[in-house]
């Protein structure tokens, strides 16, 4: 086979990793390093294709796609109550001072 020959994927993997790329393609990378990425994210997570037989293999790890939502939250965790709190009562001022504006 071939390097680069995705005919050993199911199409679980295939659409998987399609939808990876597309979004590392709308945060601006490049649609070749994009598509390379997407395939070595399904590979981690799978362990390569899976169309040896129905059952067979281990279960697939999403450690690699839970990272991004575990990054997005450090910066608000590292924060007090009370600096949270004073940036939501700003927030809530802007949005009444412009809704009250023409």
């Amino acid at each position: 086979m071939p390097r680069g020959e995705k005919s050993a994927y199911t199409d679980k993997q295939k659409r998987k990793a399609e939808h990876i790329e597309e979004g590392y393609e709308e945060r601006g990378v490049p649609k070749e390093e994009a598509e390379k990425r997407a395939w070595a994210t399904v590979n981690r997570e799978s362990g390569g294709g899976n169309k040896s037989g129905s059952g067979r293999g281990k279960p697939d790890d999403h450690s690699a796609s839970q990272r991004g939502g575990e990054i997005g939250g450090k910066a608000s965790a590292s924060r007090t109550a009370a600096q949270r709190s004073a940036s939501a009562e700003k927030v809530a001022a802007t949005r009444k001072k412009r809704a009250a504006e023409p």
